[in-house]
């Protein structure tokens, strides 16, 4: 018992000993300055490419009008739309059973919600904003602008 009792506490003050005369270790790291340009390219290339669909096209928001299974009254709710808004986009597409119509190519919800208010005044019922792969094109300083965002 006691041959044990010495054993043990010689074992604890060795390493106490061992572990008290140790240095303490220190690592210095040395890092390129290209890694920080790196990262930071990264970082906008992760930017702009949550902004865009798999296909390419930026992400945004489109007014949808009517959603109906007759042909014809989608596409005359897309003429009438051309005629009031020549300066919006308009699209018709078939999602089966339906037709679609959807108007404008707005990276803001917001600017879609404006939109969709002055829509509502024509067509009372089923005028609502959806997410939709649109197209757009910005300009350098817009680009920069949404990047920054």
């Amino acid at each position: 018992m006691l041959k044990a009792l010495v054993t043990i506490s010689l074992f604890f003050g060795f390493n106490f000993l061992v572990y008290a005369n140790s240095p303490k270790d220190t690592v210095i790291v040395h890092k390129d300055a290209r890694m920080d340009q790196l990262t930071s390219k990264q970082i906008q290339a992760n930017k702009r490419a949550s902004l865009l669909t798999s296909s390419g096209q930026y992400k945004g928001y489109r007014v949808q009008v009517v959603s109906t299974s007759n042909r014809d009254q989608a596409f005359k709710v897309k003429g009438e739309l051309i005629s009031k808004f020549p300066d919006q986009k308009t699209y018709a597409l078939f999602q089966s059973p339906n037709f679609k119509v959807r108007i404008g190519n707005f990276i803001k919800k917001a600017d879609a919600e404006k939109f969709k208010l002055q829509l509502a005044k024509l067509y009372a019922t089923g005028v609502f904003v959806v997410e939709d792969a649109i197209d757009y094109t910005p300009t350098k300083e817009e680009e920069d602008q949404l990047l920054q965002q």
